[in-house]
């Protein structure tokens, strides 16, 4: 008898154990977002874990500063997540050649690459390996306060070129309005002018050949000339007092505040800038304006005019992720959950035949704009990879207080890009 209790009690030990040993823990790490949107994932995640018996997911979020800083730590630890937010570009080629990142292509569900447009495939491949998916796909513009544009007498279907531009914030400040709100201190904001400027002035081609080392590589005349204008903009001194000492989060709550006419940043910030402002509720859409970043009069090579920046952001999958992961991703990216998405204006979905769930204005004007875009140019201090990208946030920052000159800006992006 005691041996029959004492071998049950040793089965049920071992079946307690093998359970424990059976949970498969998933860890996805993101860039702090809004309230909406982590109740969006947090279903999600509780719909995958219904479905699959001994599976937790669990999201973390870290704002975005600490997120680029902390995340290369990370992997290199025992701490690594899962699956991680991903803008692409050379740092996800740096990643990859690091050994961090694990190839997913034959571990998809069948036929699921297939709903994913080749754009969104190529930006998560390296040398032909898939090691994640797009999430949505994002375009920066400039968000416009359409009472303190009218009040200032702008008429903004008439802003066509740089120039243009240049008399709007001229008439808007004139009017004693801020014309621009920033958050240059943490540089990335202001770069948004100079890659979206060297892409009117040199070309949709421009970034790549510069990086192929073509025609003074990131010396191009077309970089000093983005500097030039540039610095066309800051000398009429645009932003908001303190604006170096401005954080984007800080930023985004002031535009939404009605702080300033004109603000330069991707459509992500449609719902997150009206929870950081002082209401909760920020500007309404009747308020609002979407107006395109404008071409530039005679520019050094042609073709960039309808060229957008912006990002193809998603996830990448850690070489330590076990096959869980990867079904998650797929769950997570499903048509369904894409569409719920859009639904909920939380993003632009990636995946095929979903968009038709945009109801959002904002939203579905920047979906065409990408559809009609000559090319789509992902963010340069991502595309660049960390060490080159942060070069290119400095000298925004200093091109924007006048600390460096349009030449000497781009000679340190392409030493930087010589030396990666």
């Amino acid at each position: 008898m005691r041996h029959t209790v004492a071998i049950a009690a040793l089965m049920g030990g071992l079946a307690s154990a093998g359970g424990a040993m059976a949970q498969t823990e998933i860890n996805v790490l993101r860039v702090a977002t809004n309230a909406e949107q982590e109740a969006y994932y947090e279903q999600i995640a509780k719909a995958f874990e219904a479905e699959h018996e001994g599976v937790n997911v669990t999201f973390e979020y870290i704002a975005n500063e600490a997120y680029k800083s902390k995340l290369p730590t990370l992997l290199q630890s025992n701490a690594r997540p899962d699956i991680f937010y991903s803008w692409g570009g050379q740092t996800l080629v740096e990643q990859a050649e690091a050994g961090f990142l694990k190839p997913i292509s034959d571990m998809l569900p069948e036929g699921f690459a297939d709903t994913i447009p080749e754009a969104g495939l190529t930006a998560y491949s390296v040398d032909g390996n898939l090691y994640g998916l797009p999430l949505y796909a994002t375009e920066v513009v400039f968000w416009t306060n359409t009472a303190l544009t009218e009040k200032a007498g702008v008429d903004l279907d008439a802003i066509k070129s740089w120039d243009d531009f240049l008399g709007a914030v001229k008439t808007v400040k004139e009017a004693g309005i801020t014309p621009i709100i920033v958050g240059g201190q943490d540089k990335w904001p202001l770069h948004f002018y100079w890659s979206y400027l060297a892409l009117r002035e040199g070309g949709k081609d421009i970034i790549s050949q510069a990086m192929a080392g073509d025609d003074g590589g990131f010396e191009n005349e077309a970089f000093v000339a983005a500097g030039k204008d540039f610095q066309e903009l800051t000398a009429l001194e645009p932003f908001q007092p303190g604006f170096m000492g401005t954080t984007y989060e800080t930023s985004s709550g002031m535009f939404a505040d009605g702080a300033g006419a004109f603000y330069l940043m991707g459509d992500w910030d449609y719902l997150p800038m009206r929870e950081r402002s002082t209401s909760g509720e920020g500007l309404p859409d009747d308020q609002l304006a979407i107006v395109n970043f404008p071409a530039v009069t005679d520019p050094v090579a042609a073709g960039g005019e309808a060229a957008t920046l912006g990002g193809i952001n998603g996830w990448t999958v850690s070489n330590s992720a076990e096959p869980e992961a990867v079904d998650f991703l797929a769950f997570m990216l499903s048509a369904e959950n894409q569409r719920e998405g859009a639904r909920q204006q939380l993003f632009i979905p990636i995946v095929k035949g979903t968009g038709d769930a945009l109801e959002n204005p904002f939203y579905a004007k920047v979906s065409k704009d990408i559809e009609d875009s000559s090319y789509h140019q992902i963010f340069l201090d991502q595309f660049l990879g960390a060490s080159v990208g942060a070069t290119v946030n400095d000298i925004s920052a200093d091109l924007a207080q006048g600390a460096t000159t349009p030449e000497e800006a781009a000679a340190q992006v392409q030493e930087a890009w010589s030396f990666r």
